[in-house]
This record gives C-alpha cells, structure tokens and sequence, in this order.
C-alpha cells in the first residue's frame, strides 16, 4: 500500500459518510477539519469505517495522527500491512 493509496481510502469514506463535500482539492499536509466541514461525529465515523471496512481499531489516544491525508498514510500503511499479513 503506497501514500496514495491509504489517502484514496480515507477521501473514500469521508466521501460517503460527508457526500456534500467538495474533496478534489484537498491538501495532504493540511488538517482535513480545517480543510473540509467536519465535525466530531463525522471523525469517530471515519474511524468506524477504518474499523467496519478494513478491521483496523485506532484506539482514541491515537486519533491526532488522522489529522491530515498525510498523517493518515502514515499512521494507516503499517495498519493494513499488519491486517493483511
């Protein structure tokens, strides 16, 4: 799994969980709350997605590394490594 591809994953569920949102020019290096109309609900939904989708759990004290597409892949590429292996 490269960078793009994790941060595909996540505009993909935050595409169904916030359709009106306008992702095509979403920087990876900037907080996706700053970025887009995302409020608390709508993250603990990203990370219930994560979970149902792709059996990754990111527990609560770990949520500041989905702050950006950036820290997202980051955090997210040894997840799944660690999923599908």
């Amino acid at each position: 799994m490269t960078n793009e591809d994790a941060q595909r994953l996540v505009l993909e569920i935050i595409a169904e969980i916030a359709p009106d949102e306008d992702l095509s020019d979403v920087k990876p290096e900037i907080n996706l709350r700053d970025q887009l109309d995302l409020d608390s609900m709508d993250f603990l939904d990203i990370v219930m997605e994560l979970r149902k989708k792709y059996n990754i759990e990111v527990p609560e004290e770990d949520y500041p590394h989905l702050a950006s597409l950036d820290s997202c892949s980051k955090y997210l590429i040894p997840k799944f490594k660690s999923v599908s292996a």
